[in-house]
């Protein structure tokens, strides 16, 4: 509950529909109402900018209170008769409060029973009986509203420290300090304030009308009763006392509102930002400019004001019929979009022009969104139905059914699988290979579309031609701009690095070297003990010898993540395969510094030195070295989409002359389950792939399930996801996931070699038998005590493995990946006699006649002794 206090007003006490005072700054009204009427005008005027509380228990008929709801009331203060005509499951029970004339603990509790509702307690004379009351309610509880017969501050603000909601007659309410008959607005706000800082100040978060942070600063109860009586940002700075936000600077701030989270350890100044901006740096908030939505109204704002004649904003605010076309245009072009990427471009385009229309209105988001939380007080449902205009017409229809495209099955599979389920159960898309036409199964199991190839070489090459032309300096402000590193004065953090970065706790240490030391040997055992060494004829020995590759850099996702195991699967290979130099590259945190996780690995595998940048500007640093970036021969390791880009364009550029890894694409996880299977095991394997990104694509492949074992595994699916801290980026990812039904293993199988999955998970029975049926996996991990994760860490086998198809054609890391083979022929003058007849002649053929003269000249000198 935001509004720690709630003024009683009436209707000829509000101008405008606004209170005024320091009331206003409360953004809540509490009225009592005689008719439904008078309600609805009142909430007219007022609901878009204030939260309204009515007592409604004068009003006749069930159908009015639904009114006063539908129209915008905040909270409907009912009586006991009014609540129980009430329908629970049409109507949000944190919108009704129960009125009560209870006067002891038992009335109270038997006119609450066990309903969730709020509780409005009118005209209390006995303050200490409803204190006590609230002290043994508890913390947790619907909201208390409190009204007294002889309201007073006292009374009032020990109601509020106890987590009650004192209703106060505006009239007493002051920002001034108490006088007789008066209300010190600030003394009761902050009765119930905590503060865990020595010198007792109050964080204060201090947003915008859409809740974008703009600073954290610091209030007392004094430059609380300053704002509220201003009207404008006051705050109590550490050094200099009362802070009058923009007296020097001209930067003012409107005060909108002010409240207090749950906790009530931090104050919620909402404010209307005057000037260049909230920061001293005069950026929009202290965390930076504005992005998204706010920065462009910002733009557009500045452009109305002072757009160049001529230019096409300015001809978009004077020519209505302009704006009318494009809004249709991209309305249009946003129906017409099928994927991800396209609906994501057009939407924004349609935003823009939008916001644009708006913008030449006066009308602002924060506008906008106040209507749509409006339209979220709806108690009321329409049919939703669309104009007749916008209808396709039925020749439409029929053309459209006529092409039962795969793609077209497969939306039409997905929307009869939502109305069957319209819980929003987490749930995979299911089909049947027996039923299924096999360009349906084929359709199903495409991964989820990528950015444009375009759209995305449009943004790194000029990363990659900026750091390779600019070096340090280019690489630099990438890191400032991307990762937020302003603090970072150098790109490197070089070896040997200081203990102080590796402070780690004991278990994580021991976890790091246990699976370190089982990469290690797992890695160690694919070493060559030996030349390959074949006399293919007598007299001519071909040999093969390996050699490490000099120099490889390892890229480590990162920022705000921790991927130690990422930096083990890479860095110890590398240190096995005897790679002379290693560079670890991993974007570093806000405050420059890089995760002491990736500094302790980085020690142990002999890493020269940690590139403190992430993106296209890390792989372009190590492909072409900078003044501190030591250059590499190869570059491995996984990354978003920017990265895969920059590492194709890299080993393409023959002046790089770099190699890399593999290609790549958003993760995945393939799971084959029969009727052995553990329900529980196989939702969680599907899981562990699920929230990596919203991208990321998960396929169950059941072999001969019946209904009741496919539920169960869906109800896991949907238990554990709902679980998970990350449950709507899992959302995201289950809503292009499949289930693939079939009737045996073989078909299982066969659709998994065609999908070629990153990981492949066998949970049937005799899984290792099934091992020899896999032609195109990354990774396969055998039986039910198996799960993925343990690849990704801790058991030996490398994690950074090929995604997106690409199994088909390439291995995932290994050692191989850090070593070059290389050749040698050694003859005898009898093995230049045997085999130089033969390459002559096909010299000869090719007419290459220097490589023939080269063994002629050879053997007519032999001839010649």
């Amino acid at each position: 509950m935001s509004a720690l206090v709630l003024p009683a007003t009436k209707l000829s006490e509000l101008k405008d529909g606004l209170l005024s005072g320091p009331a206003a700054f409360l953004g809540s009204i509490f009225l009592s109402v005689q008719n439904v009427t008078e309600a609805v005008d009142l909430l007219q005027r007022t609901t878009s900018r204030v939260s309204t509380y009515l007592d409604v228990t004068a009003l006749e008929s069930i159908e009015d209170i639904t009114t006063v709801l539908d129209a915008g009331a905040t909270t409907v203060i009912v009586n006991n008769t009014q609540l129980h005509q009430l329908d629970p499951k049409t109507l949000d029970q944190d919108r009704v409060a129960l009125w009560t004339t209870g006067v002891t603990k038992e009335e109270i509790i038997e006119s609450i029973g066990d309903k969730s509702v709020g509780i409005f307690t009118s005209n209390v004379s006995d303050v200490a009986f409803v204190t006590a009351w609230l002290k043994e309610y508890g913390e947790e509880h619907p909201p208390v509203y409190v009204s007294f017969s002889n309201p007073n501050e006292e009374d009032a603000a020990q109601v509020s420290a106890l987590g009650g909601i004192p209703v106060l007659p505006i009239a007493s309410l002051s920002s001034e300090p108490s006088s007789t008959g008066s209300i010190n607005l600030a003394k009761v706000l902050m009765a119930g304030a905590k503060s865990d800082r020595p010198d007792g100040l109050f964080t204060t978060l201090v947003v915008d009308e859409r809740g974008t942070a703009l600073g954290l600063v610091y209030s007392s109860e004094k430059s609380v009763q300053e704002s509220l009586k201003l009207g404008r940002g006051v705050y109590q700075s550490r050094k200099r006392g009362l802070w009058y936000k923009g007296d020097s600077s001209g930067d003012t701030q409107e005060l909108v509102r002010v409240s207090m989270d749950c906790d009530r350890d931090c104050l919620l100044f909402v404010v209307r930002q005057k000037g260049r901006g909230f920061c001293h740096l005069a950026t929009s908030t202290c965390f930076g400019n504005y992005s998204g939505l706010s920065r462009l109204q910002k733009t557009l704002q500045s452009r109305k004001a002072s757009a160049p004649e001529g230019s096409y904003t300015a001809r978009l605010f004077n020519d209505s019929q302009l704006l009318k076309a494009k809004i249709m245009e991209e309305a249009s072009e946003l129906c017409e979009a099928t994927e991800k990427e396209h609906i994501a471009f057009e939407a924004a385009d349609l935003l823009y022009f939008a916001l644009t229309k708006c913008v030449a209105a006066g009308v602002s988001i924060e506008d906008v969104e106040r209507n749509l939380d409006m339209k979220a007080l709806k108690v009321k449902r329409r049919p939703g139905n669309a104009k007749e205009q916008w209808l396709p017409s039925a020749s439409e229809d029929t053309k459209e059914l006529a092409i039962p495209t795969p793609a077209a099955i497969i939306q039409k599979s997905k929307e009869a699988s939502a109305a069957a389920d319209p819980s929003g159960k987490i749930t995979l898309t299911r089909y049947d290979a027996s039923k299924d036409d096999r360009a349906v199964i084929i359709e199903a199991l495409k991964r989820p579309s990528q950015r444009s190839t375009e759209k995305i070489m449009g943004i790194v090459n000029p990363i990659i031609k900026d750091v390779q032309e600019r070096g340090d300096k280019a690489l630099l402000e990438y890191t400032h701009k991307f990762e937020k590193a302003t603090s970072l004065t150098s790109p490197v953090l070089k070896a040997p690095f200081p203990e102080s970065l590796m402070q780690l706790p004991p278990e994580t240490i021991e976890a790091i070297d246990i699976s370190f030391e089982n990469i290690r040997k797992f890695h160690a055992a694919q070493k060559e003990e030996r030349p390959l060494v074949v006399e293919t004829m007598p007299g001519v020995v071909c040999t093969r010898f390996s050699r490490p590759i000099e120099r490889v850099g390892c890229y480590v996702p990162g920022g705000t993540a921790v991927l130690p195991s990422t930096a083990m699967m890479l860095g110890v290979p590398a240190m096995v395969a005897g790679c002379e130099k290693i560079v670890l590259a991993s974007p570093p945190r806000a405050d420059g510094s890089v995760t002491p996780e990736i500094v302790y690995v980085a020690h142990k595998v002999g890493a020269e030195s940690i590139v403190l940048a992430g993106g296209a500007q890390a792989i372009a640093a190590m492909a072409y070295g900078t003044e501190s970036v030591s250059k590499v021969d190869k570059i491995l390791g996984p990354g978003n989409q920017f990265v895969t880009a920059a590492k194709m364009v890299v080993s393409n550029d023959t002046s790089a002359a770099v190699g890399i890894d593999m290609p790549a694409g958003p993760s995945e996880v393939l799971v084959i389950a029969d009727e052995t299977a553990e329900p529980a095991f196989v939702a969680a394997d599907l899981l562990s792939q699920a929230e990596h990104g919203v991208d990321s694509q998960v396929v169950l492949i059941a072999i001969d399930l019946t209904t009741e074992q496919l539920e169960a595994i869906e109800t896991e699916v949907d238990k554990q996801a709902n679980a998970l801290p990350r449950v709507d980026i899992v959302r995201g990812a289950i809503d292009h996931s499949v289930t693939l039904i079939v009737k045996s293993l073989q078909e299982a199988m066969e659709l998994s070699n065609v999908y070629a999955p990153e990981h492949l998970i066998l949970q049937i029975k005799d899984a290792e038998k099934a091992v020899g049926l896999v032609k195109n996996a990354g990774s396969v991990f055998i039986g039910k005590w198996t799960p993925e994760s343990v690849g990704d860490y801790s058991a030996g086998v490398n994690h950074s493995l090929p995604t997106y198809g690409y199994a088909r054609q390439y291995s995932g890391v290994n050692l191989g990946s850090y070593i070059k083979h290389i050749t040698a022929s050694n003859l005898t003058e009898q093995g230049l006699k045997e085999v130089g007849p033969a390459v002559m002649q096909l010299a000869k053929v090719e007419e290459l006649e220097a490589h023939r003269r080269a063994v002629s000249i050879r053997l007519a000198m032999m001839s010649s002794k």
